[in-house]
């Protein structure tokens, strides 16, 4: 409202009927205006007051917020823990540099910032950097540089690192700054390579891994194929490793097989030579080479295993065997060639261990013959194909005092199996537990049916130690048959106590504490049995029957033979000879005062009814009970 709108409506306001103009009430009316205009400008000045100070706080609070952004951002360059860097794009003078960057080139940021490459590094590393630098300013492109090698710095020498450079303008557009990163990668590069590593070789060795000889056979297959040439292949097997590692423990063992690598390598002359998995090598021949070489190289690797390998004082007796295959004559592919060179193997170790065996063709079929004999194995048992033989047991003066059970397979086709042929099988495939627990049972069931209270012997198998619950299972099958503990001897031999040797000799205490006796069995052909005998006090010691059998033969055997009764009767055991067969045998034991014996001058092993009269039984009783 402007001033003459507002001092005409004053008037008018004092103004009465009559026209005549009240003096004061104009005077208070104009008065009061002047008072309200005043307080609105007042008011307003406060107003422009109020808005000046927020303004400055907000101003300030900007600066504040500015300030902790810039610290927080100078506070993670700081700390990054990669080097960073920040130069005049000009003449490439530092102007920032963080603590990762001061750890990296090995000296303070002060002796850096401000100065030039040529100020701080040597001429020739001075010069790289500069030319790097003058790159990315004249083509404004950045640098990325991976996995390099630098010679910079305390780190610098043999390391690998990751380097970023980029130009930054300025708001017209000129190069203002060059700012880089440096990266440290030789650790992870370093771990990618042994990762890397470590999927194509054996950790213990550092041969090649079976994944590794697979893939060099793939290609060597390939190449032969094109080029029509031959070469060989080496399967490779170290004979008694396991008893190595029962007897002398892992880190024997684990020193032995790198000790047989190393060896086997050296010895291989460049061949390509692969551990495939426990004491299993392979080994790749070049091409077109000959029987003879390839024969030659497996005699000397069996040579220099067998008769040089030792480590740390130890002389563990360990051997070689290994089988050869050829391509193209023994396989055209990877799966054929490997099978036949395994079995080859498998007829090397069959007779004897320390050998060296090319594939023949009736090798497939030994091998395919062995497969189906342990498919027919696993019928076996249900077919009700086992038999349980007996086998006297004498004192010397031939006076029997109890039975060996021994199991006999009766195969429907192939008649008898010999025991040595389907009992390892059954321990490989763990079928032994079932069916050393079907003996157990037969040979309890037997004996307590015998009027005289003989004694029964039942072999057992260190897989039925591993697995299952033996000693529930023998008392139970007392229980069930009602034959007197004392009466069952359980025969084992060191192969049981090998491995675990606390729990298996935990397990023996409580079979004896059920009043179960505890033969050690083939005593005098392993490692340990002496101490075997302090840590278990064994009811009685068998001799093994290859020292009975060259008694006459060897002098060597007799002395053993000497040797082990005098530690028994020192120790209070009760001896039994196996194998006995000739009076001549017989009369040397007797006058070494050897209690027991068994072979054949006692009694062939065969059903219970040829012994009906040494058990209590007239054959009426027997036929009519």
């Amino acid at each position: 409202m402007t001033m003459h709108r507002l001092l005409a409506r004053q008037i008018r306001q004092s103004t009465d009927e009559s026209g005549k103009v009240d003096l004061t009430k104009l005077g208070e009316l104009v008065s009061a205006a002047y008072e309200e205009s005043d307080c609105d400008r007042r008011r307003t000045d406060r107003a422009i007051k109020l808005m000046i100070e927020e303004l400055e706080q907000t101003h300030k609070r900007a600066e504040q917020d500015l300030g902790r952004a810039r610290e927080f951002l100078d506070s993670i360059i700081e700390n990054i823990p990669i080097a960073v860097f920040a130069k005049d794009a000009k003449d490439s003078r530092y102007i920032l540099l963080n603590r990762a960057g001061e750890e990296y080139y090995g000296m303070p940021r002060e002796e850096m910032l401000g100065k030039t490459p040529e100020q701080i590094f040597p001429d020739k590393i001075a010069r790289a950097v500069n030319e790097q630098d003058r790159r990315v300013v004249d083509s404004g492109t950045p640098m990325f540089l991976e996995g390099h090698l630098l010679e910079v710095g305390v780190k610098g020498r043999d390391r690998l690192v990751n380097s970023r450079k980029l130009l930054i303008r300025d708001g017209s557009g000129a190069p203002q700054y060059l700012v880089g990163v440096i990266e440290d990668v030789t650790e992870r590069i370093t771990n990618e390579a042994r990762i890397s590593h470590l999927a194509h070789h054996d950790v213990l060795t550092d041969l090649p891994n079976r994944s590794a000889f697979n893939a060099a056979l793939g290609e060597r297959l390939e190449r032969a194929q094109e080029a029509a040439t031959s070469f060989a292949v080496l399967s490779l097997d170290l004979d008694r490793f396991k008893e190595v590692n029962d007897v002398f423990g892992h880190p024997v063992g684990d020193m032995l097989m790198r000790a047989a690598a190393d060896r086997l390598a050296a010895e291989a002359d460049g061949a390509f030579v692969a551990r495939i998995g426990g004491d299993e090598f392979m080994i790749l021949m070049p091409d077109d080479i000959s029987r003879e070489d390839v024969l030659g190289l497996a005699e000397r690797l069996v040579e220099t295993i067998g008769t040089e390998l030792e480590v740390d004082d130890y002389l563990p007796h360990v051997g070689l065997s290994v089988g050869i295959a050829f391509y193209p004559d023994d396989g055209v592919n990877a799966a054929t060639l490997l099978a036949n060179a395994d079995s080859a193997l498998y007829r090397a170790k069959r007779e004897g261990r320390g050998r060296v065996r090319f594939f023949e063709s009736e090798m497939d079929l030994e091998l395919r013959d062995r497969r189906l004999l342990q498919h027919d194995l696993r019928q076996a048992l249900e077919l009700n194909q086992f038999l349980v033989y007996f086998q006297p047991q004498a004192r010397v003066d031939g006076e029997v005092i109890g039975f060996e059970a021994l199991l006999r397979w009766n195969h429907p086709t192939r008649g008898f199996v010999p025991p040595d042929q389907f009992i390892p099988l059954a321990e490989e495939n763990g079928l032994i537990v079932e069916i050393g627990e079907w003996v157990l049972r037969e040979a309890c069931r037997e004996a307590a049916s015998w009027p005289r209270p003989l004694q029964v012997a039942v072999n057992l198998s260190p897989v039925q130690f591993q697995a299952g619950d033996l000693e529930r299972s023998i008392h139970q099958i007392l229980l069930e048959t009602g034959l007197t503990p004392t009466r069952l001897e359980v025969e084992i031999t060191e192969g049981v106590l090998i491995g675990d040797f606390n729990r298996a000799l935990n397990l023996l205490r409580r079979l004896k504490a059920l009043g179960v006796r505890i033969a050690m069995d083939d005593f005098g052909t392993g490692y340990s049995s002496l101490s075997y005998l302090q840590s278990f006090p064994f009811d009685k010691i068998k001799i093994d029957r290859g020292f009975i059998s060259n008694l006459e033969a060897t002098p060597q055997s007799a002395e053993i033979v000497r040797a082990v009764l005098s530690l028994a009767h020192a120790l209070h055991i009760p001896v039994i000879a196996e194998g006995v067969e000739t009076e001549a045998q017989r009369a040397f034991l007797a006058r070494e005062a050897c209690e027991e014996m068994q072979g054949y001058l006692v009694g062939r092993p065969d059903l219970i009814e040829r012994y009906l009269d040494l058990i209590g039984v007239t054959v009426e009783r027997r036929l009519y009970a």
